[in-house]
């Protein structure tokens, strides 16, 4: 079977057409600018990348423009629609109520619009590509893969928060995770190359990118995870402050005459390592100013480093050990400074680095010694395949 997968955001759209069978992307792609001008990149398995300008002024015209792109006679991997067999569409928030994926109905769409709430950046956008496929494929079936779901098996010690419960009983409002499907990819294979039991291993993932979450994954269940109620929470970030003192939002905003809108905007935009450094969110761009000696772009890098550490101990507790730790995403797969920064702390555990398999970028590794007591992998997650796995499941 061949599934589309579709990940819409406000103003883009990523997919992927993978053949299930053989587990390989046939194209991928990108189109930005939606509403604006637009601008389709699409790139077939084993051929040069295209890019098409064309005017997309809705999320539907954009899908439309990707369907053709898969068919075209010089760039197309399939002669025909007819070969889509499924689309797997990724949704930021399930809420407690999707707690696994889902084949998408009328009921399906009406529970995602009721979690708008708690990611009304994103939900609204997953549910216009929904809607849009559906109007070009009506009898394509489609199924919801949600970021959250992964996490619905923390027990309530791990996601409720130090508020009156009737917070969480009247709007739900507890720990949800995200970065779902990338923890479960990337846990799954990490029992594998470690050669763990699934149903007796510890392992601790460490998605690590502009947008950064660690977690806990017992027995190939997650546990406990860095982001809550919303991604701003955990880990300080390219962009966002991760976990802070919330005294400091009516700081800053009587200090400063702001608006809790406007706080909230700089938490999410202007903090994490780019409000550290002052340089940039990109962890090249600090590495490069730290080198030429800039001690804010250090600084940042190092308040980063010492943060994942410091929730990788607090899950190594949650779980009374730990067996293999697995770094992914662009910092996690790419940046040997920042694997050899985290693992510096973790020396108590009997991990060693080392430093020439560490040198590796985008590759599956194991980058531990032989006689490390915890192995140490680098695994480039695949959300794409993840959801193509559970679309396939489910239809």
């Amino acid at each position: 079977m061949k599934v589309l997968v579709i990940n819409c955001g406000s103003s883009s759209l990523k997919y992927q057409l993978i053949d299930s069978e053989s587990e390989k992307a046939l194209a991928v792609g990108l189109c930005e600018r939606i509403g604006i001008d637009g601008r389709l990149n699409h790139t077939p398995a084993g051929g040069e990348k295209v890019v098409i300008n064309a005017t997309m002024d809705t999320h539907e015209t954009a899908i439309k423009l990707v369907l053709e792109a898969l068919i075209d006679k010089n760039h197309g991997v399939i002669k025909s629609l007819d070969e889509i067999g499924a689309v797997g569409h990724r949704v930021v928030h399930g809420g407690e109520k999707f707690a696994t994926s889902t084949v998408i109905t009328d009921e399906v769409i009406k529970g995602i619009e009721e979690c708008n709430d708690l990611a009304p950046l994103h939900n609204p956008a997953n549910l216009i590509g929904i809607n849009a496929c559906k109007s070009l494929m009506p009898n394509v079936p489609m199924v919801a893969v949600f970021d959250t779901a992964f996490h619905q098996t923390m027990p309530a010690k791990a996601y409720l928060y130090g508020l009156p419960y009737e917070y969480y009983e009247k709007y739900k409002v507890r720990r949800y995770g995200f970065h779902g499907t990338s923890h479960s990819y990337v846990a799954s294979r990490a029992i594998d190359m470690a050669g763990l039991d699934k149903d007796n291993s510890k392992v601790i993932v460490c998605h690590l990118g502009n947008g950064a979450s660690v977690t806990a994954v017992l027995n190939g269940k997650s546990v406990d995870t860095s982001m809550g109620l919303t991604p701003l929470e955990g880990l300080i970030m390219g962009t966002r402050s991760g976990s802070i003192d919330p005294a400091i939002m009516e700081f800053i905003a009587n200090k400063e005459n702001k608006s809790i809108e406007e706080v909230m905007n700089i938490l999410n935009k202007k903090s994490g390592v780019l409000g550290l450094s002052g340089v940039s969110s990109d962890f090249r761009d600090l590495e490069n100013a730290a080198e030429e000696g800039n001690e804010r772009a250090k600084l940042a890098v190092e308040v980063f480093s010492y943060r994942v550490a410091r929730y990788i101990g607090s899950y190594v507790a949650a779980m009374n050990g730990v067996d293999a730790i697995a770094f992914t995403a662009g910092l996690g797969e790419n940046d040997k400074n920042v694997r050899a920064n985290v693992s510096s702390y973790l020396g108590y555990l009997g991990i060693n680095i080392d430093q020439d398999k560490n040198s590796v970028r985008g590759k599956e590794t194991i980058v531990s010694t032989e006689d490390s007591k915890v192995k140490v992998c680098v695994i480039p997650t695949n959300e794409e395949l993840a959801i193509a796995r559970e679309t396939v499941a489910l239809i």
